[in-house]
């Protein structure tokens, strides 16, 4: 019994090692399959479901794009002389997706002391943007010298390249500075409010004057290549090419030599000169002081170059668009208000007075003294402030408030320079209760009447509301852009009686022929007429001065008005003087330009002549 179960159990033992063989097998052929399964799923899973992102992304190490930022639209002034234009510079551009720790701090160490830049600012640039396929421009219009250095580091700047791209130029300098403006690369805010307008990184637009006014224009459209680089950024091949488009050219109304004349006429004086044509509004110069040279806005600005820019007194504020109290300039529209009001006629004569007493406050005449009987000529001429009191209280604030409104005070003027026009401020009662908790009053009245109080104006409105007299009624909207000018309704009818025109002009005459404005009755120009003006600003602070005048007197085609800002002296001494040489300016110019063409036209009939002669001596020999 024994070997029998002996051998029995032998036999179990044996049949049970063979099937855990098998098992064995199936067991490791079991989890082969599992695993090649897995793998086979998860790689048909990114070839077929994730396999298009996976192609992109393998595309975005390999593939870069290297835009190519278009240039400008130059700027021209009225007979197509430059202004502004572009010139070729090399620029540094970043790669930000090659640059990843710890090498990128070496590289940003290396360009900080190449290029002189703050490693701080270089961080800057691509702090947001190290996934972009898109370069980044992190210096401008750099030297020769930093080309070479650059260069000579290769090896040491992945990523990092120079390209050519055009930089914007103003070849006159600080001329017309803040009519023409400057430009400079869109800031990350900048870029976020305007990305709908088709904006993107390293983006130059327009800051200010013109270029911001011309922006769509001038910018014209990007281009770019496709590229496929190595590991170490550098460019394989061209894969694709798109030319940029530049933008369009714009043409000023500005005439240079005369923008140049009324700028040496200024000198360093701090104030504005403005020139415009009566007749269509069209801008001829515009100047302002302290100025500026937008050239440097073209690359980086050094710390010191702009510490000294602003210990200028803000230049970059446009002082033609800015406000100030009009003065004794702004008679035109009192006398206006007065002779319309039908309260006083052509022929009206009052009493003036050294000075008059209302409201328990005595209102003195400039002089002191007063002028005797005056006619509204004469009060022009004389310029008596007691005078246009009493027209200006007989006619009453609302009245007058009226006619300053009419003539276009009060409200932006309609220039493109927009971004840097301020409205100024004509008050009335609702006005003076909102800011002052109490009502208009005659003293309010009294002082608006001759330009004082809380009348503000610029010097470009100033010389709209000389216009009016000069075009004979009519309010003309100033413009810098020269489109089709004559074509395009620029002004607008103020419907004053002839008789109040002819009083306005009579007594501008008046003021230059033997009042106030003598400085310009001279025979270096023809005949002007204007008007001088000079505004208290506070206690022990220099006077504000204004002249305006046009000319010819009977055919006026330029308005000229200077403007000092706490120049001191007096509007008849301090700005009539330069108001008469931008005249000379204007009139030497358009002589000489006349001389030329007649010139021209006399050798032309001369050729012409010659070439008769010449025909009828070869007819004859041939007969």
């Amino acid at each position: 019994m024994a070997l029998i179960q002996s051998s029995s159990l032998d036999k179990q033992q044996k049949t049970r090692s063979v099937g855990r063989s098998y098992q064995s097998l199936i067991v490791m052929l079991i989890i082969s399959l599992l695993l090649v399964g897995t793998l086979g799923s998860r790689l048909a899973y990114l070839q077929l479901v994730e396999g298009k992102r996976n192609r992109e992304l393998a595309e975005k190490n390999r593939i870069r794009l290297m835009p190519k930022q278009p240039e400008r639209g130059n700027i021209f002034d009225r007979k197509g002389r430059i202004l502004a234009s572009s010139r070729l510079a090399r620029s540094v551009y970043l790669w930000p997706r090659i640059n990843k720790e710890p090498h990128w701090l070496k590289t940003r160490q290396r360009l900080a002391q190449i290029l002189d830049i703050p490693e701080t600012d270089i961080q800057k640039r691509v702090i947001g943007r190290e996934n972009s396929s898109t370069l980044i421009r992190i210096a401008r219009d750099i030297s020769p010298e930093q080309i070479t250095a650059l260069e000579e580091s290769r090896n040491q700047l992945e990523g990092v390249s120079v390209d050519i791209e055009a930089l914007r130029m103003y070849p006159n300098g600080e001329l017309a500075a803040h009519v023409l403006g400057y430009t400079g690369e869109l800031s990350d805010i900048e870029l976020y409010k305007r990305r709908q307008e088709g904006y993107r990184i390293g983006d130059i637009v327009g800051q200010m004057g013109a270029e911001y006014a011309f922006e769509p224009s001038l910018r014209g459209t990007w281009g770019g290549q496709q590229v496929e680089v190595d590991g170490r950024g550098q460019i394989v091949r061209i894969l694709g090419e798109k030319p940029s488009k530049p933008g369009k050219n714009v043409q000023l109304t500005l005439d240079l030599e005369l923008q140049k004349a009324a700028e040496a006429v200024l000198g360093e004086n701090k104030g504005s000169i403005v020139a415009i044509d009566p007749r269509n509004g069209a801008i001829l110069a515009m100047v302002s002081r302290p100025a500026f040279d937008p050239n440097i806005f073209s690359s980086r600005i050094k710390p010191e170059t702009w510490k000294k820019l602003q210990a200028k007194d803000h230049p970059f504020v446009n002082r033609a668009l800015q406000a100030f109290p009009p003065a004794s300039t702004f008679k035109i529209v009192t006398t206006t208000a007065g002779l319309e009001s039908g309260k006083f006629s052509p022929n009206t004569v009052l009493q003036t007075y050294p000075a008059i007493r209302v409201g328990g406050i005595w209102f003195a005449d400039w002089n002191r003294a007063g002028f005797g009987p005056l006619g509204f000529v004469g009060a022009m001429k004389w310029s008596s402030d007691t005078f246009f009191y009493q027209v200006g209280m007989r006619v009453g604030g609302p009245t007058l408030i009226e006619w300053t409104r009419k003539f276009g005070f009060g409200k932006e003027t309609g220039c493109e320079l927009k971004k840097e026009e301020v409205a100024g401020l004509v008050p009335d009662n609702d006005w003076k209760l909102r800011r002052m908790k109490y009502e208009w009053t005659v003293g309010d009245t009294v002082n608006m009447s001759i330009g004082q109080g809380f009348l503000q104006t610029t010097p470009l409105q100033v010389a709209v509301m000389f216009a009016v007299p000069a075009n004979g009624g009519y309010r003309v909207q100033p413009h810098i852009l020269k489109d089709n000018e004559e074509a395009r309704s620029w002004r607008e009818s103020l419907n004053m009686k002839p008789e109040t025109v002819k009083i306005l002009q009579e007594g501008l005459r008046a003021t230059v022929t033997n009042g106030t404005g003598r400085a310009l009755n001279v025979k270096t120009i023809p005949p002007a007429a204007g008007k001088s003006g000079t505004s208290e600003v506070g206690h022990g602070k220099k006077v504000h001065t204004w002249f305006g005048a046009y000319a010819p007197e009977d055919k006026p085609e330029i308005v000229v008005v200077a403007f000092g800002e706490h120049s001191g002296g007096g509007g008849g001494s301090f700005a009539a003087p330069k108001v008469l040489k931008v005249l000379e300016a204007y009139f030497n110019q358009k002589e000489a330009a006349q001389g030329k063409a007649e010139s021209k036209e006399k050798e032309e009939k001369k050729d012409t002549s010659k070439g008769r002669r010449q025909r009828a001596e070869g007819r004859r020999t041939r007969g």
